[in-house]
């Protein structure tokens, strides 16, 4: 029995010291490729290759400081108790919690990448699932620093229409989900818990603060959890970027003024180009103005922002790691595109 014991315990020790293959084979050629570019190498015969490592330095560029801010917000919700972080959310999971999870989700200053990690911390500090998705829908392009792009390129009073409506997404898939939870056909967050009724949010945060001893071993520490803790992240943003500059690699950017103008048949194939290219949120915004002011589309461009957020497979992939649940990461796509649809056709009966 000891030596059967051993046996299982030195198997497993073995499992967890194999190598992340899509991990470290998504960074190795996303380096090869971003390092392509750098040292300006170029293909005249294999042009597809060209575009890639070029695709990559963009996106590599564009996205860095979001995934960076992603795992230092990890590592400080990691060492935040869950009831502050259910204090600021709010425990219940009707319309109260699901609106303080949106404005959070708009306010909070990152791109998907970068919030894919927050929102799936969210669910292990016990955030209710419709929580985490209106928080997802809501924060990926609405970052203060993209919002601040998106006004110059097609105006404040688009991009003030746009946020109101993702948010009106948000919070109608946040509020479908919770039902569906309550429904028993998704399953709940196992945990969740409730606030004990003494708890007083600033005079726990004061007393925490008093107690925390800051030094360089801390932070040393709280860096290397943030990393540890959102390696599961990182490996779909990888693989997600090179996929992208795969993509961007067979299907030029700029074919989407021509083709994608404002019928069904362009909002079909705006959800089939938002499918299948959304990675980043920096990279979705220029094109989605591009389909509101060249082909005259708004609801285009709205779909492309939003349909992007609610299909990428990065985000489902991770959904489903950190739910464990097939259904919770799938229904995200089934309960928002057919909101995203019809919002998107009615955008486009606006003369611009």
């Amino acid at each position: 029995m000891t030596q059967s014991c051993h046996k299982e315990q030195h198997a497993c020790h073995a499992e967890n010291r194999r190598p992340d293959i899509l991990l470290w084979g998504s960074a190795i050629a996303l380096a090869v490729l971003y390092a392509l570019h750098a040292w300006f190498v170029t293909f005249n015969e294999w042009m597809w290759l060209q575009t890639a490592s070029v695709a990559v330095y963009e996106l590599m560029n564009a996205i860095w400081w979001g995934i960076a801010l992603g795992v230092l917000m990890v590592a400080l919700l990691s060492r935040i108790p869950r009831e502050f972080v259910m204090s600021i959310l709010g425990t219940n999971t009707g319309l109260r919690g699901i609106l303080r999870a949106t404005l959070a989700g708009v306010l909070l200053d990152l791109c998907n990448h970068g919030i894919l990690m927050v929102g799936a911390k969210l669910y292990e500090r016990g955030a209710s699932t419709g929580q985490v998705m209106a928080f997802l829908i809501a924060s990926p392009w609405n970052s203060f620093s993209l919002t601040l792009i998106l006004l110059g390129l097609i105006g404040f009073g688009w991009t003030l229409v746009f946020i109101v409506l993702s948010m009106f997404v948000a919070v109608i898939t946040g509020l479908l989900f919770d039902v569906l939870v309550r429904r028993g056909t998704l399953p709940e967050n196992p945990r969740q818990s409730d606030l004990p009724q003494d708890f007083h949010f600033w005079r726990e945060a004061r007393k925490g603060l008093s107690e925390t001893h800051f030094s360089v071993v801390l932070v040393r520490d709280l860096l290397i959890d943030g990393v540890k803790d959102s390696r599961m992240v990182v490996r779909w943003i990888l693989f997600g970027v090179l996929l992208a500059a795969l993509l961007r690699a067979s299907i030029p950017p700029e074919t989407f003024g021509s083709y994608f103008g404002p019928t069904l048949a362009g909002l079909g194939l705006t959800l089939l180009a938002a499918t299948l290219m959304e990675v980043c949120s920096e990279g979705s915004t220029p094109i989605a103005a591009d389909l509101l002011t060249r082909a005259e589309a708004p609801g285009n461009g709205f779909a492309f922002l939003m349909a992007g957020v609610a299909t990428d497979y990065t985000e489902i992939m991770v959904l489903k790691e950190t739910t464990k649940s097939w259904a919770i990461a799938l229904f995200l796509p089934l309960l928002t595109v057919p909101q995203v649809i019809i919002i998107a056709w009615l955008l486009n009966q606006v003369p611009i």
